[in-house]
């Protein structure tokens, strides 16, 4: 783990640090090794509330920090931090992105194609046998399942994408060493090697009641649209199905019983406007997934230059400001200067003025959505 990665390790040990105050310290510090060793004055000049400095400070007193790196050697687990070329773009444009991402397994390009799967944790046979159904055939198309690795209807969809050989990805409300529930560690297993666990949390972190519905914006957050199997009115599934909603994405339900509590949530979703679920073909069909294709070709290789390669990762398909490269990839201006201006002469990506510069075309991975 390089420097500036463990200092966002360190603080995603603090209680109430996340990407608002981060990017707060950043903003203040420059870097945040600088801000880890920041006195108390200059914390609260940096805009830090008084309880924050004291989590904080409390922290730094008591996290072995290389004992934290260790433990993440350890046992497999990645960290990537919003800064980093990797992290999943579509967390970039939710409402409070997570600052880090504690991963266990592979994040693959093709799980920009997701759907999440939520529900009761205590489903009837009708909803064990509608998630399993659904699931099978949407994972056998190349889409990704995501879902919370709770009991009832989270374990059904993860364990129904891997029986189709599928990919799917569970969001933990817990450190990925803390899995929850317990008998769900097994599965979890299956999850990280054919798909990945993650966590904002760090190792270590119990599974408390308010990281539930904070992980939720994440699974909302990484899935093209949200099915909603069964629910009672007041369930955890339909903060999952708010979240898609004001992230603007599109909400399913499963129809049920009007007599059974669990339906109730669905049936009140459906009459909300969300679409009612009747078959897989309609998921597809309302997301426009047709098929997902992965093209390789020899002439949009990524470049071989290191600079140019990192420069090129890091660009996006809308514009960016060449700060923004600068924070992402650690390169100094010039070099990154240099690396825009062969990339451009091989056309792989154009200035559009104002030091503003925008990828034109995929490299080695394309993936179509009709």
């Amino acid at each position: 783990m390089d420097k500036d990665n463990s200092f966002w390790l360190a603080f995603s040990h603090v209680p109430g640090v996340g990407f608002v105050r981060i990017s707060r310290l950043l903003d203040a510090f420059g870097d945040l090794e600088r801000a880890w060793n920041a006195d108390r004055a200059g914390l609260r000049q940096a805009g830090i509330g008084p309880k924050t400095i004291e989590a904080i400070l409390r922290t730094r007193s008591t996290l072995d920090l290389e004992r934290a790196k260790g433990t993440l050697q350890k046992q497999g687990i990645r960290l990537i931090t919003y800064l980093s070329p990797d992290y999943p773009e579509p967390l970039m444009h939710i409402q409070g992105p997570p600052a880090c991402l504690f991963i266990k397994g592979d994040l693959l390009p093709e799980d920009r194609i997701a759907v999440a799967v939520v529900g009761t944790r205590t489903p009837s046979g009708y909803g064990i046998g509608v998630t399993e159904r659904v699931v099978a055939e949407i994972a056998a198309q190349g889409v990704t399942i995501i879902s919370g690795l709770a009991r009832g209807v989270d374990g059904i969809a993860h364990r129904a994408a891997l029986e189709a050989s599928g990919r799917t990805i569970a969001i933990l409300g817990s450190g990925i060493d803390e899995i929850y529930p317990w008998e769900h560690r097994r599965l979890a297993g299956c999850v990280s090697e054919r798909g990945a666990l993650l966590s904002e949390y760090p190792p270590g972190t119990a599974p408390e009641g308010h990281h539930f519905p904070a992980r939720n914006r994440i699974i909302a957050g990484l899935a093209l649209g949200v099915i909603v199997v069964e629910a009672a009115e007041r369930s955890g599934a339909l903060i999952t199905a708010d979240f898609a909603g004001e992230q603007g994405k599109e909400v399913f339900a499963v129809p049920g019983d009007v007599t059974r509590k669990t339906a109730g949530g669905t049936n009140r979703l459906i009459q909300d406007g969300a679409h009612p679920l009747l078959s897989a073909s309609e998921v597809m069909e309302i997301l426009n997934i047709d098929t997902l294709y992965l093209e390789e070709d020899s002439s949009q290789e990524l470049p071989e230059d290191d600079v140019q390669r990192a420069i090129y990762t890091a660009l996006k398909d809308e514009p960016v400001h060449i700060d923004f490269l600068y924070q992402q990839t650690g390169f100094s201006i010039q070099e990154i200067q240099v690396a825009l201006s062969m990339l451009e002469l091989g056309g792989s990506i154009k200035h559009l003025g104002g030091m503003h510069y925008q990828r034109i075309r995929e490299a080695a991975i394309t993936y179509r959505v009709d």
